[in-house]
């Protein structure tokens, strides 16, 4: 058997214990796509922590995870007659094939940046009124203020250079400080939303993905910080009773050792 044979095969069998799960246990005969719909957010969460911290093993459990959930959905999608996991299948199929014109037609696209621009213009094509119109509501604001971004970059509507958005950053810093001082809250939290926009714009320019940064430097803070407690803790000390200047010398130690 090939590994393609032994890929399919592995597939079928996942449909074929979805089938008897859905029939015979009772949590699995219960759900709906409603109930499953915050398992799949969780899961996603889950698999991109095991992406950051760069556990193949991980990587590979919360995929399956995930690749449960998606024959869940068209599950229970086929038992109401609204679709089965072929139509899910062959929708994508259509869809990749469809928009990737410079590889199953013949579309001249040699860089990254054309095929996104062609990404979104086929969109637009198959009915889209704005190419800001993919991008879901319920996106965390980071992420979506990228997936904006990327969007509208793909229109044309971008700047020129890296150094022209980062002296946006500095203004807009500027514009914040500027609020703070006057003490006007409904300003200041404008002013700090423009600043975080314009910061996530600058990290697609330095070609920085702005979620992954931030929780690379959360996991970074966590164990610092977990260190300094243990640090304390052996020494039979109240956190909560030392100076931060006292904090500060187990806070260097811990970034000497999580760097």
């Amino acid at each position: 058997m090939t590994q393609r044979e032994m890929q399919l095969k592995a597939f079928g069998d996942l449909l074929d214990i979805m089938d008897e799960l859905r029939e015979k246990c009772p949590w699995d005969r219960k759900q709906t796509m409603e109930s499953l719909r915050h398992l799949t957010i969780e899961e996603t969460y889950e698999l991109a922590d095991a992406i950051l911290d760069n556990d193949y093993n991980e990587i590979s459990k919360e995929l399956g995870d995930l690749l449960l959930h998606i024959v869940f959905y068209a599950k229970i999608g086929s038992e109401s007659k609204g679709f089965d996991i072929l139509d899910v299948i062959q929708g994508i199929n259509k869809k990749l094939i469809d928009r990737h014109p410079h590889v199953f037609g013949d579309v001249v696209a040699q860089t990254d940046e054309e095929v996104a621009k062609n990404w979104e213009q086929l969109k637009l094509k198959e009915g889209k009124k704005s190419i800001l119109e993919g991008v879901p509501n319920s996106l965390p604001a980071l992420v979506k203020a990228s997936r904006i971004q990327d969007k509208a970059a793909s229109a044309g509507f971008d700047w020129d250079r890296s150094e022209q958005v980062f002296e946006k950053v500095q203004e807009e810093i500027e514009e914040l400080h500027t609020e703070v001082k006057k003490s006007d809250s409904s300003k200041v939290e404008s002013e700090f939303g423009d600043v975080l926009f314009s910061l996530i714009n600058y990290a697609r320019f330095i070609d920085v993905d702005p979620e992954s940064a931030l929780e690379r430097t959360n996991k970074k803070f966590i164990k610092r910080f977990q260190y300094l407690e243990k640090e304390v803790a052996k020494e039979g000390k109240d956190l909560r009773k030392l100076s931060l200047k006292e904090m500060d010398v187990y806070w260097d130690k811990s970034k000497a050792y999580f760097k």
